[in-house]
């Protein structure tokens, strides 16, 4: 732990260099803070955070700039607490209001949104397939020979499948067809719907079975869970080394390694990952904010953004938190 003093001058430093990208001095420090202690006490104090690995000096004629330590004692201890703007809450508010459309198109705008409101790079993971149960089914017959299932998840996802018919099916077999999946299917996973019990009539079990073996063929285990980037573009001007900005935007690029980057944070229970301590190399001057979004209580994905380790981690916080909230609200109410 930090006497007041130094958390102070911390503080100070990592608000500056947050705001500014540049060095920070004492005689900065000494100017912007409420210490009443002269200048020479505050270059002593920024020598004694950097002997404790606080700070670190990048030229020894400049000021000092926060290490990943830094970053995180000022995000554990000393950062102010997080709250949108009223203008950034409205901005939140009016998207979810017009938001519409099928859950991939869905992810995909709120990624795009993110990214706008806090000028990071933003990656919403859509929900794993396997897990989520069914919650609804309709078919319906969309002429002699196709009918449509769909299916509603407790995940918020809509699927629908086509389903081939035999001549001689008309809609009361489609619709008892439908009633029967309904029945059997409602608390399952698409995954493993189980046999349904014949019913007596043999061409609405024919029904039955397509519409069963249709999604059964859709559904695989090992599919990949849905990543969506948005403004990847905007860590081109977070960085000033060309190859820096290339590892970022090839990470980026790799799904696999950005969700198991979200999960890995979020399973060792922390909702920011600085520097370093998310193990990815390329990100090794980026931190990543992290936070899940549920439907009815059921964890279905993550969102997060990724930005350089001088982001405005109470803002990024608090749109990740307020954001990962109101979407899953929407899907619920779907």
């Amino acid at each position: 732990m930090l006497d007041d003093r130094k958390a102070a001058i911390l503080r100070a430093v990592v608000q500056e260099y947050i705001e500014t990208a540049q060095p920070v001095g004492s005689a900065h420090v000494t100017r912007s803070g409420d210490l009443a202690v002269s200048s020479a006490t505050v270059r002593n104090e920024m020598a004694s955070l950097e002997r404790d690995g606080y700070l670190t000096q990048p030229h020894t004629s400049a000021g000092r700039i926060p290490t990943d330590k830094g970053y995180r004692f000022f995000v554990d201890q000393l950062a102010p607490p997080g709250g949108l703007l009223p203008v950034h809450r409205q901005r939140v508010k009016e998207f979810f209001a017009k938001a519409h459309g099928e859950l991939e198109q869905m992810l995909h705008d709120t990624s795009q949104f993110l990214s706008g409101l806090t000028d990071y790079a933003a990656v919403v993971v859509g929900p794993p397939h396997e897990v989520a149960s069914i919650r609804s089914v309709q078919l319906v017959a969309l002429g002699q020979r196709v009918a449509l299932l769909v299916l509603v998840l407790s995940n918020g996802v809509v699927d629908k499948y086509s389903v081939e018919l035999g001549a001689d099916i008309g809609e009361e077999r489609v619709a008892a067809a439908g009633a029967r999946l309904a029945q059997h299917l409602v608390g399952r996973t698409p995954g493993e719907p189980g046999a349904v019990a014949a019913s007596g009539d043999a061409l609405t079990d024919a029904v039955v079975d397509s519409a069963i073996a249709a999604m059964t063929a859709a559904v695989t285990d090992d599919e990949p869970d849905h990543v969506f980037v948005g403004g990847a573009s905007r860590m081109a001007a977070a960085f000033d080394a060309v190859e820096t900005v290339r590892g970022v935007l090839t990470i980026l690029e790799q799904q696999y390694v950005v969700v198991g980057l979200l999960r890995d944070v979020l399973d060792r229970g922390l909702s920011v990952a600085i520097g370093a301590e998310h193990g990815v190399e390329p990100l090794a001057e980026c931190s990543v904010v992290v936070a899940p979004y549920a439907v009815d209580g059921e964890h279905t994905g993550t969102i997060g953004v990724l930005g350089p380790t001088r982001m405005n981690y109470p803002q990024a916080l608090a749109a990740v938190a307020v954001v990962s909230q109101r979407l899953g609200r929407h899907l619920h109410e779907g």
